[in-house]
């Protein structure tokens, strides 16, 4: 399958301006990681409660596991799937690949039999590396059912699977490590790859559709975690905090390559549970995290000041979903050493707009934040043409951190592309005066009510203030008079006692809602579906409505 290039993408003043620019560079992630090893040496680079790596074991280890899987007959370009909880050895896994030249392939670890076939069949999987098992989930019995489907999974790595026994594709971290010296594995691996050639191959969420393989340079990847930096004001001092998953953009860049380019540790947390992640955030001085917005949520309703200790914090980001005012104000209280920060990205290009350190407090409050240095952001029409202050329109990107392209998909890449060069996010949002931009749903997340558009956002935002309400999604359900309906999922803050749908209208009338936009069914649930980077996934909440509306009119006796 012929993988997008650089030139394909960018044009050669853009590449020139990038690279003056600082955010893109020649130094490969092998490169990267072998100063930064001789610079912090026995600095503890990565821990996970359970193992530890400094800079320079990850350094040598990296080199050692290069040289096995190439024996193994792993070669440049290839394509290795890794499907890792958030456990330390990511990072070694994630230095080999990179250093060998092949490409990584990270899946997270939601994701069962239907979704990793199609990620190992989309992106022409070679190697794969696997748990033998996860929180009861038996995933080298997995890939060994689809491996023997693939003849091109050649390989199958099971980490902290030692009591595995080889056969057939099978093989452990421990027995593919090359026990040569690591200085002269690396020699032997060489140079394989420049900042420019293809690096990882991340998949979209599929919140609306199957997910695409978005290709990334380590230029693209690192340029996200370069301009973060500054954003965030990251140095060596920091600790990362990443329970968002290390397979995704999020977790990747965050968690790994802005502590590693900065020469700063990170604590990553395999399974979230909130009072343990503030109980980990104390114990390893975390400073910096970057999570959904359902992680903050979760924290905050759990913090008690007398029991944790949450000082070394000084910037806790929300990313993946929109931040509701209420959350932030919520947090400032709590955390108030911390800065609270929005981030609105995606997986074609990052970080899109973020607020930053410096930014006023009431940014957060009222946007997603505004472009970084050497990128720009335009709010657009269905035409591609920028709308004026203020207006609503799809959120446009242009700038280093953009992917080559969706793997074999070159139609559907240069769909996204308006006039002007700017790739449209299917988001919706409103700019201020200021740049800085507010998300105000998906393109297809509105509710049209007898031709009236109605935000979804708009009430999402006001039920997120509703005490009785713990979180809520607000979805369109089909109606054969008006088109469609406002029905509003929640989870209620006390089960023992949830709002009932005239409960919740009367609060929305009360703020103001006009009537037309008030929830006119109710769903209680015990939690919403979403993705692991904490996206609501609410195709399924529309058909969930969808279905049940349909066992309704099924039910009504035929001439009733």
């Amino acid at each position: 399958m012929e993988i997008p290039t650089v030139n394909d993408r960018y044009s050669a003043a853009e590449v020139q301006e990038y690279y003056a620019s600082g955010l893109w560079s020649t130094e490969s992630f092998g490169a990267l990681l072998t100063r930064q090893a001789e610079v912090w040496g026995d600095k503890t680079f990565v821990t996970d409660g359970t193992r530890a790596y400094t800079y320079a074991e990850l350094r040598d280890l990296s080199a050692q596991l290069a040289a096995g899987l190439r024996d193994r007959g792993l070669r440049p370009g290839d394509r290795v799937a890794v499907q890792l909880p958030n456990w330390s050895e990511f990072a070694v896994v994630a230095a080999a690949v990179a250093r060998l030249g092949a490409v990584m392939v990270p899946i997270m670890p939601i994701y069962r039999r239907d979704e990793v076939g199609h990620v190992l069949d989309d992106a022409a999987v070679s190697v794969v590396v696997t748990p033998s098992t996860f929180k009861g989930f038996d995933y080298l019995g997995m890939y060994r059912d689809l491996a023997g489907t693939r003849p091109s999974v050649h390989t199958v790595v099971v980490v902290r699977g030692d009591d595995v026994v080889d056969g057939g594709p099978v093989t452990t971290l421990a027995a593919v490590t090359s026990d040569t010296d690591p200085a002269a594995a690396a020699e032997s691996i060489g140079t394989p790859v420049t900042a420019d050639d293809p690096y990882v191959i991340v998949y979209t969420s599929g919140t609306t559709a199957r997910p695409k393989g978005c290709v990334h340079t380590f230029n693209t990847y690192a340029s996200g975690a370069r301009s973060l930096t500054g954003a965030f004001g990251f140095t060596s001092a920091d600790v990362g905090f990443s329970p968002s998953p290390i397979t995704h953009t999020t977790g990747l860049v965050t968690g790994i390559l802005l502590p590693l380019i900065n020469g700063g540790s990170t604590h990553v947390m395999a399974e979230w549970e909130p009072r343990r992640g503030l109980a980990e955030i104390a114990e390893y001085r975390c400073s910096v995290t970057v999570t959904a917005t359902t992680f903050i949520q979760m924290a905050l309703d759990v913090f008690d000041p007398a029991q944790h200790d949450a000082s070394s914090l000084r910037v806790w980001v929300s990313a993946g979903a929109p931040i509701p005012r209420a959350v932030v104000e919520r947090a400032r209280t709590a955390f108030p050493a911390a800065k609270i920060l929005s981030l609105y990205g995606r997986s074609e290009n990052l970080a899109t707009t973020t607020c930053t350190v410096d930014d006023a407090p009431e940014k957060s409050l009222v946007s997603d934040g505004a472009a970084m240095p050497y990128a720009e952001v335009q709010v657009v029409d269905e035409a591609g043409r920028a709308v004026p202050t203020g207006e609503e329109g799809d959120i446009a990107y242009k700038g280093p951190s953009h992917m080559l392209g969706y793997l074999g998909r070159p139609a559907e890449t240069q769909e996204l592309y308006t006039p002007a060069g700017f790739s449209r996010s299917g988001d919706l949002g409103r700019m201020d005066a200021d740049g800085y931009v507010r998300v105000t749903g998906r393109t297809k997340d509105i509710v049209i009510r007898g031709g009236m558009n109605i935000s979804v956002r708009e009430i999402e935002d006001l039920l997120a203030e509703y005490g009785a309400i713990r979180e809520a999604a607000v979805v369109g359900m089909p109606d054969d008079r008006l088109g469609e309906r406002v029905c509003c999922y929640v989870v209620a803050a006390d089960p023992a006692s949830p709002p009932s749908l005239e409960s919740i209208k009367s609060y929305l009338h009360e703020r103001g809602l006009a009537v037309q936009k008030t929830p006119e069914r109710l769903e209680l649930v015990t939690e919403l579906p979403t993705t692991a980077t904490g996206k609501i996934q609410k195709h399924l909440l529309r058909q969930d409505v969808t279905d049940k509306l349909a066992q309704r009119v099924e039910q009504v006796p035929s001439g009733a």
